[in-house]
């Protein structure tokens, strides 16, 4: 099957490096572990690995991959098999031709996102302890994606059934069809989630930070710095999850939210929470509701294989956007 460890990076296109430079670095307090022409390389304090964010000078926003950390070599070799034998579309990074990253499979998903794993990435001072270093949020490390599918079940069916991912929390509709799903490999709430949507498309891109205080000091950075237009939705507490959140949009639109005290979903006996999509606690257990924006804008998919960004297909559920507080 292949051993997928956990949510490990994201590679994302930016049309203005040094714009996206002053909002991650300054503002949000990622570390910059390095950088050059065309990309930035960040992480939190606590990573210990060369990076789990890349930012890429292009002509326009898109989202190259998402990427998930494998156990072993012999993991990456499974997995190609694997998507080889379900016909999938596969492209193989060479080690060297990605900056810190060893060699890296990269797949097409049924659903149509852009899914790549790997094995091995260089080493970087893991600054946990450093605290006169934190800056912004005191941000920690990369936590889970959240991407718009058409077609939830399906993307659950896949996840669960062929890589091996579990459920910690789902939303269905009255007569039962799954609205979205929250998957985890790692022990707690999510390293992936599906919601109803056309799509594929990438939703937000989570980050774990220490407590709900550096949210809040997040935003008086933000405020201070004049990004206060920047934040989209929060402070607030997810039904769901249970995490304090807040949602921000960085300067190309695509969206960050700062995530922290979720919970352990390590027993093997853990049975998925079910939330019924007309309970309004569900995604915000209190807060203010969210703009329409939220139901309606999200990052495109580049192709693989680099030709365009990835067709949208619509949902197979009636999209319905709540009318409580979310």
């Amino acid at each position: 099957m292949g051993d997928i460890i956990r949510t490990a990076r994201a590679i994302l296109g930016v049309t203005d490096l040094e714009r996206s430079r002053r909002f991650y670095e300054d503002a949000l307090g990622f570390v910059l572990t390095e950088r050059d022409d065309d990309h930035l390389y960040f992480r939190g304090y606590e990573e210990h690995v060369h990076h789990s964010l890349v930012l890429k000078k292009a002509e326009v926003p898109y989202v190259e991959a998402i990427g998930f950390k494998v156990r072993s070599e012999a993991d990456l070799d499974a997995l190609a098999e694997r998507f080889q034998r379900e016909g999938r579309k596969i492209r193989w990074l060479e080690k060297g031709t990605q900056r810190a990253v060893g060699r890296a499979l990269r797949v097409e998903d049924p659903l149509g996102v852009v899914v790549e794993y790997f094995a091995e990435m260089e080493k970087a001072e893991r600054l946990l302890q450093r605290y006169e270093l934190y800056r912004g949020a005191r941000m920690q490390r990369i936590d889970h994606f959240n991407c718009l599918v058409p077609d939830v079940q399906k993307a659950y069916d896949y996840y669960t059934g062929s890589l091996g991912f579990a459920c910690s929390e789902y939303t269905a509709t009255k007569d039962d069809r799954l609205w979205a799903a929250w998957l985890h490999r790692k022990p707690n709430v999510h390293d992936i989630a599906f919601m109803n949507g056309e799509g594929p498309r990438l939703h937000h891109i989570g980050f774990w930070v220490t407590d709900p205080m550096s949210i809040i000091h997040a935003c008086d950075i933000l405020a201070s710095l004049g990004y206060a237009g920047a934040i989209e939705r929060g402070p607030g507490r997810h039904g769901l999850s249970n995490a304090f959140f807040l949602y921000l949009r960085d300067p190309d639109g695509h969206r960050i939210e700062l995530y922290t005290g979720d919970y352990l979903t390590s027993d093997p006996d853990f049975e998925p929470i079910r939330w019924d999509v007309d309970d309004p606690r569900r995604q915000t257990f209190w807060g203010h509701a969210a703009p329409d924006v939220w139901f309606s804008e999200a990052s495109r998919f580049k192709a693989l294989n680099g030709d365009g960004l990835v067709p949208l297909k619509p949902p197979t559920l009636e999209k319905l956007k709540p009318t409580f507080v979310l």
